[in-house]
């Protein structure tokens, strides 16, 4: 389930293709080496980020975290021993009508999404959060 990916780092043409691969196989692989419940989220929340957004970038940064980026973070994929952390990188300014965030509630910026063993979160609902996120970041960058 490749999907268009950017370098964390690297300036040459080549260096930067191939690091851009790795970035959407090193996904695929922390979704295999999960192997239950944690995987198979993981792997369902993924492909509704991509659903949500064709053109969104995945990447792979601080030391083994998935990134998904459109003009700027959308959204990290986490995976703990008792949840999926999906965390926003500006979900305190984006609307979350079906109150899907329930983590990182404090903060002036991130908001996040908790996914424990047999919860589902409501696929319409989470596409719209990824869609609000993406055009969020590109409001942000038509001003500058």
């Amino acid at each position: 389930m490749s999907k268009q990916t950017r370098p964390t780092g690297g300036t040459e043409p080549a260096e930067a293709g191939a690091a851009a691969q790795s970035a959407s196989r090193l996904i695929d692989q922390r979704i295999r080496e999960l192997a239950d419940w944690r995987g198979e989220t993981l792997a369902r929340m993924r492909a509704l980020i991509l659903e949500a957004e064709p053109a969104m970038i995945e990447e792979w940064k601080w030391r083994g975290t998935p990134v998904w980026s459109h003009r700027g973070i959308v959204c990290t994929g986490e995976s703990y021993k008792a949840v999926v952390k999906l965390t926003f990188a500006h979900g305190a300014s984006i609307p979350d009508p079906a109150r899907l965030f329930n983590a990182s509630l404090d903060g002036n910026m991130r908001r996040a999404i908790d996914i424990r063993e047999g919860e589902r979160v409501d696929a319409a609902a989470f596409r719209a959060l990824v869609k609000a996120a993406v055009a969020r970041n590109a409001d942000k960058t038509k001003k500058r």
